[in-house]
């Protein structure tokens, strides 16, 4: 599996909750991407959802192999589903059924992610605003930590935002995202549609949506649409969790429970 993080996030953010997976699910390894921009890949333009699906068919390269599922969550989420769509693309050689058998995508798991477009907003829209109102630096990480938190956010996803902070020259603590960068990977989340492949899903591929209860990333109107696709296709099914937008931080147990269950053999 190939594990996408969220905008602002990395592929370490997630180690808990894959070690956890892997440990009641030995028959699955997990990958943990971090995506361009964000943790230790390099800062490539452009900044799209995209380009950053583009680097998941590199990375098969490079792995020598495709993966058999994708989580994304969030951002990742959406990158999730433009891989697939791309990979599809990439294996339907006409007449070519052992290559399409060996680019067979098996699951996509989709955390708290819209596939379609809209205007910006949201908590990831907003933590936008903490970068640009608070750009440091922070003579601790904990300062980090209290200037999240003075714009309303939860102490643990503040901690969880304060991982973004590296010492700079002067021994102080600086944010290592550039907010234009992150602007502009969010204005494209939002421009992207990428409802196509949940309602036509690739061949043979479960698509399974996980919609936090306390977020309204998936609103009545896409969950409605989500159900219609489940209906009619059946390859397609809608899970949820309590907790807010960043369940891994907010309740990785709910999480936990829906993956270990839902996950193919």
């Amino acid at each position: 599996m190939f594990l996408l993080h969220g905008i602002y996030g990395a592929g370490r953010n997630w180690g808990s909750v894959a070690r956890r997976l892997v440990r009641a699910r030995p028959d699955w390894s997990i990958a943990l991407v971090d995506l361009r921009s964000h943790g230790r890949s390099p800062r490539l333009s452009p900044n799209s959802v995209d380009e950053c699906a583009s680097d998941l068919l590199r990375l098969e390269e490079y792995l020598d192999r495709p993966a058999d599922a994708v989580l994304g969550h969030s951002f990742g989420g959406k990158v999730a589903l433009l891989y697939a769509r791309r990979r599809a693309a990439r294996y339907a050689r006409p007449g070519d059924g052992a290559a399409r058998r060996a680019g067979a995508l098996g699951q996509l798991w989709i955390i708290d992610s819209n596939p379609g477009t809209g205007r910006p907003g949201g908590s990831a829209w907003r933590m936008l605003g903490v970068l640009r109102r608070h750009p440091g630096p922070f003579g601790s990480r904990a300062e980090a930590v209290a200037a999240v938190e003075s714009e309303g956010f939860s102490p643990l996803v503040a901690a969880w935002m304060a991982t973004n902070v590296q010492r700079d020259g002067q021994g102080d603590w600086e944010w290592r995202l550039d907010p234009d960068e992150m602007e502009a990977y969010l204005r494209d989340y939002f421009r992207s549609d990428a409802w196509d492949v949940v309602e036509s899903p690739p061949t043979g591929a479960g698509v399974h949506f996980v919609k936090a209860t306390g977020s309204g990333v998936l609103d009545i109107a896409a969950v409605e649409r989500i159900r219609e696709a489940a209906r009619r296709t059946g390859q397609v099914s809608l899970h949820q969790a309590e907790g807010g937008h960043w369940l891994n931080t907010e309740n990785p147990a709910a999480l936990h429970e829906i993956l270990a269950n839902g996950l193919a053999g």
